[in-house]
């Protein structure tokens, strides 16, 4: 699976629920495309997924439902190494290792520990303090080239360079030193239905104001009629004034393929209307085959738990040879037992 003359590009995403619209326009089509030229890793995090209370029956759900998504939105066994976190030992292990290597002050200047810490304020565990060094490990784990990142992770990538480069300043240039890779920036420009302020998120609580990539046809219907526009009357793309309208804009051209340009001279109609109909047709379009797909996988435990089973193999391998080199610079015995599922003891 391995191909060393393509660049490494390792990207994953929580089990914690369903994903949206804007998670698919801006990570996983994405994902799919990096799959021609770039030797893709896709890993679902499950480790990290616990810095929250999870319900063990319906999270073991919610990793399978991931794993079928990933395949549902057209990631490719044959080409991309899928899998799931806590099925390669190793990601714990370099986790605890270059904990060694990272400083307590970076890790409370990590935002995303700020914003957690206040919303999860009768859970702030150790977990959700060092989560940044297990995404570090993620990523070093495997050479990692590039890192596809959104704005809100640019934070944890750049941690993961300064434990990479303190490591290797010390031991020599073992760990590869990633670089982010922008990939679009659609998940940026799909905002919220009801508030087109903000950023489209599974974490609201509306219903209403979020498309889920699984969502029924009925139910996109029903969200993008009822999505906020404003009473101008006209089609424009003019966010500062019509942030709704330049959402719905945004969004049927995503889903279509085309420029602002084409999408003006699509509704000059100026009936909004017929603009929120016209992105829900478009939308549903887009989505409904991926939601076929993921029933089908969803349907056949045995294909699904083949595909995670293989890819751990191949992950496992991959991470066993970054584990030696760093356990042997630490001067650590190298006779070690691999815990890693499939794979035999060296």
């Amino acid at each position: 699976m391995s191909s060393s003359h393509r660049p490494i590009v390792f990207s994953a995403a929580q089990p914690t629920g369903q994903l949206t619209l804007g998670n698919y326009l801006g990570a996983l089509l994405p994902w799919t495309r990096l799959q021609e030229e770039h030797d893709c890793l896709f890993c679902v995090v499950d480790l990290h997924a616990l810095t929250v209370r999870q319900d063990p029956v319906e999270f073991r759900e919610r990793v399978l439902d991931l794993a079928a998504l990933y395949l549902a939105c057209g990631i490719d066994p044959e080409r991309s190494v899928i899998f799931v976190q806590s099925h390669v030992s190793a990601h714990a292990e370099l986790a605890w290792l270059l904990s060694t290597f990272t400083m307590m002050g970076e890790l409370e200047r990590m935002t995303q520990f700020k914003d957690k810490a206040h919303r999860h304020a009768n859970n702030i565990n150790a977990g959700l303090f060092t989560y940044p060094v297990l995404m570090a490990a993620d990523i070093l784990l495997y050479g990692t080239h590039k890192v596809p990142v959104g704005e809100d992770q640019k934070q944890h990538l750049e941690l993961a360079r300064d434990v990479a480069l303190r490591f290797n300043g010390i031991h020599g240039p073992l760990l590869r030193v990633p670089e982010p890779l922008v990939t679009g920036g659609g998940a940026a420009r799909i905002k919220d239905l009801q508030d087109p302020t903000k950023k489209m998120s599974k974490s609201v609580e509306s219903d209403l104001a979020k498309v889920m990539i699984l969502d029924e046809p009925e139910s996109i219907l029903k969200k993008f009629k009822k999505a906020v526009t404003d009473s101008l009357g006209v089609v424009r793309d003019d966010e500062a004034n019509q942030p709704g309208v330049v959402n719905l804009l945004n969004i049927w051209r995503a889903a279509r393929g085309a420029t602002m340009e084409e999408a003006l001279a699509h509704f000059a109609h100026n009936q909004y209307g017929r603009l929120k109909v016209e992105t829900a047709e478009a939308v549903i379009e887009l989505l409904e085959p991926v939601r076929l797909r993921f029933r089908e996988w969803r349907a056949d435990a045995g294909a699904l738990d083949a595909v995670l089973e293989r890819g751990g193999i191949l992950a496992g391998e991959r991470a066993e040879g970054t584990m030696r080199k760093v356990m042997n610079a630490l001067g650590m015995p190298l006779n070690r037992r691999r815990f890693v599922m499939g794979l035999s003891d060296q």
